[in-house]
């Protein structure tokens, strides 16, 4: 595992010049102009709020950290998941700010196309992580934007297919999905599906929970009602997997219901060796957006180069593999 993640390192690195980054949360268009022609990357994610984002964010600080003569960081989160609007609203400030390139988790694969196309305009490199923009508005857009991250269907397909090996065939499970307009929720749907048709496992219900642990709590609770029957949760990222636990314990079906989830922050991590989520898939968050910024330097120093996706891990993280 650690040496794929190297050689992809490796694949992208180049040598340049930076500073020290500058790390805003909730951002505002306050940022530091260019010095030294060094070039400043804006890394713009999703809510800080999911550990998951966070731990991208510290990954990326601590790269640049690494890199100081090669180039500046500016990180930026919203305030939630949904927040579309504001996500669409840093992409105009960055632009604004004179940021040379700007990597980004977007909130959903259609809204923000625009807001890059005419960032894309203005000469500013764009890299998609994390959730990839949706390719046929990428076309009529007329842009081409490179993604860089991990296959989300084949991630969840491992999970979903880990799951199915504790459960009874013509058994029944719940989904916990994503926001149904990000393409990663999509593809994670997706994998959880193939996996319980391939083993013969019914799923009873599917919801979106937007990514949300109390909304996750709340939705569960509710399917588990309607679905007695049901062994099983699939949620498509780890806060909704964290609002199952939740869920479970109050209807009092901690020790018959089965939960996954997808991300692997840490507190899911100490949920799967107590014995409360079965699995989870880890996409290296930590190292998610330094692939996106290495793969945005790359881009700035070789202006003729043609972007190209670049596929990143994703491993299936069970109590067994916590332990080695």
């Amino acid at each position: 595992m650690y040496e794929r993640l190297a050689l992809i390192a490796c694949l992208l690195c180049l040598i340049g010049c930076g500073d020290a980054p500058e790390r805003t949360g909730i951002p505002t268009n306050e940022t530091r102009p260019s010095a030294g022609g060094q070039p400043r990357v804006a890394l713009i994610m999703k809510s800080l709020a999911n550990e998951f984002f966070s731990t991208m964010a510290a990954g990326a600080e601590a790269h640049q950290a690494k890199n100081r003569e090669q180039y500046q960081l500016v990180v930026n989160g919203i305030k939630d998941e949904r927040d579309i609007s504001r996500q669409v609203a840093l992409v105009d400030e960055m632009v604004a700010s004179g940021v040379d390139a700007i990597v980004i988790a977007p909130a959903d694969s259609k809204a923000l196309i625009p807001a890059l196309r005419k960032a894309q305009q203005k000469g500013v490199v764009i890299v998609n992580i994390d959730n990839r923009l949706d390719a046929t508005v990428l076309k009529q857009e007329n842009i081409t934007v490179p993604f860089v991250g991990p296959d989300n269907k084949t991630g969840a397909r491992s999970v979903g297919d880990y799951l199915a090996t504790k459960l009874d065939r013509g058994s029944s499970v719940l989904v916990l999905e994503g926001i149904r307009t990000s393409f990663n929720g999509q593809q994670r749907r997706e994998g959880f599906k193939d996996a319980m048709d391939e083993a013969g496992i019914l799923i009873a219900d599917s919801q979106s929970a937007e990514w949300e642990m109390s909304k996750a709590n709340t939705i569960a609770s509710s399917m588990l009602s309607e679905h007695p029957d049901a062994t099983g949760i699939l949620a498509a990222n780890d806060s909704m997997a964290l609002g199952a636990i939740a869920a479970v314990k109050s209807a009092g079906r901690t020790d018959d219901i089965l939960i996954v989830g997808f991300d692997n922050i840490s507190a899911v991590q100490e949920a799967i060796k107590e014995g409360k989520i079965l699995a989870t898939a880890d996409q290296h968050g930590g190292s998610l957006a330094v692939f996106g910024i290495e793969a945005a330097l790359q881009m700035l120093a070789d202006s003729d180069s043609i972007p190209q996706d670049v596929e990143t891990p994703v491993d299936l993280i069970t109590a067994e593999t916590l332990q080695r």
